[in-house]
Formats: C-alpha cells, structure tokens, sequence
C-alpha cells in the first residue's frame, strides 16, 4: 500500500469520514468542528488532545498527499474540510456501506474485533450479524487493488481475533490475511439490539453536548 498515515492524518481522515455520514449537514468541516471532532472523548481510540495548530498542520500535510480538499469561502474566509480518501471519482479505494463504516471505525478506535465493530458502527451502518461483518472485513483483506485491513492472531485470553487497518503502514508481522474461505466463525455472542442500541444513543447524546459546548464556545468568542 502506498499511503502511510501518521497517527494525526488517521484520526483527521477517520472523524471527516465519520461526520460526512453522521451529520451530512455539518460537513464540510471547519477547523474547529474538525479539532473538536478530533478531541471527542466517545468513539475514539486513544482520547487524543490536539490543538487546532496541530489540526491545520495535519490537514495540509494530508492535501499534499492529495487525501483531504480544502474550500474556502472568500467571503467569510472561512476554510471547510472534505476526505479524499475514498469514494471520490478520483480515489482508488470505493467502498461500499459496510465497508465504509469499518474502515471508518477502524481508523477511529484502533483494532476491532468483529463482534466489536458491529458494536461500534453505531450510525454508520447497520449490520445484521457478525457473520456480515467478517464477510466485509474479509472482502477488505482480498480485494483485487491490495489489502486495507489484516487480521490479527488471537491475544491470550480472548476468543475472537481483532483485525486492524492498513493504512498506517506495511502489515504487521504479527498480522495473518483473512483465509480464503472459512467456517462458521466462532465469534462471541453478538450484542443484543437493546445494548447496541443504548450503545448508539448514548454516543448521540454525547455528540449533542459536544455540539452544544462547541456553539456556546463560540458565541462567548463573538461576545469578547
């Protein structure tokens, strides 16, 4: 693969990706919607702290790579941010909903297992099992273009094997490619649609705060 992404482009890259489908009227994003969406203490995977400095720096280092767009405003001067990453006419990588949502997931929060990112995917996608989430995760380890994920061996003291993206670099030596074909998979119980769903509306309320914080943030800026 020839992107490799610093830690810093990964989160960027993984919240545009995440806040084009979840709030589609807010993104664009600005560089303060971005750093916020950044620094967000839910779905995310380490809870980072970046300034906006940081933010900005990161973006153009990602425009270089010709993997974020930058829109300004010439009115307000107001700069807005879009992912180029993927499902652009011009990106090698075209992902499908499912796909999309675990990629996204994976560059937010780090290695997933199956089980957990059918958990994790909240607003992004719905999936009906783990059974549909292997068969994604394994679409995304085949595909004719090179891997973008890999699966990795099972930790001691767990059942289910984690797989990570591949986005930050060469696969790990540690990491094994999904088997051409395989046998019911021995995940853990799926969650049920109670706790998914508890799961997705507290991560909502908690993104509404945010949100909220973020505009009363502003509005003391206007006032001083």
């Amino acid at each position: 693969m020839s992107i490799q992404l610093t830690t810093n482009e990964v989160r960027v890259l993984g919240c545009l990706m995440e806040k084009s489908v979840i709030t589609p009227d807010q993104y664009p994003l600005t560089l303060n919607a971005l750093t916020n969406a950044c620094n967000q203490k839910s779905s995310r995977e380490p809870v980072m702290s970046l300034e906006p400095g940081t933010v900005k720096a990161t973006i153009r280092s990602l425009q270089d790579k010709h993997l974020v767009r930058v829109e300004e405003n010439f009115r307000t001067q107001v700069e807005k941010y879009t992912q180029r990453l993927c499902n652009t006419p011009f990106s090698d990588y075209q992902f499908d909903p499912p796909q999309f949502a675990i990629v996204c997931v994976l560059l937010l929060r780090g290695p997933r297992t199956p089980g957990e990112l059918r958990a994790n995917s909240g607003r992004l996608h719905t999936f009906s099992d783990n059974n549909a989430v292997l068969a994604a995760l394994e679409e995304l380890a085949q595909r004719e273009g090179g891997p973008v994920v890999a699966e990795l061996p099972v930790q001691p003291g767990r059942r289910d094997a984690q797989w990570i993206q591949l986005f930050s670099g060469a696969v790990p030596a540690i990491a094994r490619p999904a088997a051409a074909t395989r046998v019911q998979t021995r995940e853990a119980p799926p969650p049920t649609a109670e706790s998914a769903a508890r799961v997705t509306e507290l991560e909502a309320r908690i993104e509404k705060l945010e949100a909220e914080i973020t505009r009363l943030r502003g509005l003391l800026e206007n006032d001083t």
